[in-house]
């Protein structure tokens, strides 16, 4: 089974990001979900967004990187939103990952190296009218990586909700949500 690192989104470390985590256990798979915001959780994305702002998201990228000191190099990373930061630059950077799975953002690989590695594979899951994820760019660089990389799929919802995979927040999309469970787990037996 595989071993993933998980890297919550701009609301915190919610209720629903831990179903995801625990989801992801009860499928056999071993699940770390660090807390990048020191306990805080908040009801708006603008205040977890502002929260994260304030400490900078350097130090809250770097926070995910210092998460994945001391466990093994071939993990898979997941990010949510604000938590692919860390995700990405992990898969990027840190020798021996496995895979990532990143939803509803991404940069441009440029952001941490050059190009994305051809030895790791990586979903990117995302609305197709979101107006961050496909408002601001970020579904553009996900289809340049998918048209570069080795093992690159971009899976594209109906909708136009952010967090849409969080059961805890009104933005879930329980249709959309199962698409993307169904997917990852799939990712995650193939590249285990």
């Amino acid at each position: 089974m595989a071993e993933v690192l998980v890297f919550h989104h701009g609301h915190g470390l919610t209720a629903g990001v831990r179903e995801f985590a625990e989801h992801l256990r009860r499928a056999g798979h071993t699940v770390h979900a660090p807390d990048l915001y020191e306990g805080q959780v908040f009801d708006s994305l603008e205040e977890g967004i502002d929260y994260a702002e304030n400490a900078g998201f350097d130090t809250i990228t770097e926070r995910g990187t210092a998460a994945a000191e001391g466990l093994p190099a071939d993990l898979v990373y997941v990010g949510f939103s604000l938590g692919v930061m860390p995700a990405q630059k992990l898969a990027q950077t840190r020798p021996g990952a496995k895979g990532a799975l990143l939803f509803e953002s991404y940069v441009p690989a440029s952001e941490f190296g050059s190009v994305w590695p051809q030895d790791v594979p990586v979903q990117i899951h995302g609305m197709d009218a979101d107006p961050f994820f496909a408002g601001e760019g970020d579904v553009d660089a996900a289809r340049e990586v998918v048209g570069t990389a080795a093992d690159a799929e971009l899976f594209l919802y109906p909708g136009d909700r952010h967090l849409f995979t969080d059961s805890s927040l009104p933005s879930y999309d329980e249709h959309a949500a199962l698409q993307v469970n169904h997917r990852v787990l799939s990712f995650l037996d193939r590249v285990k």
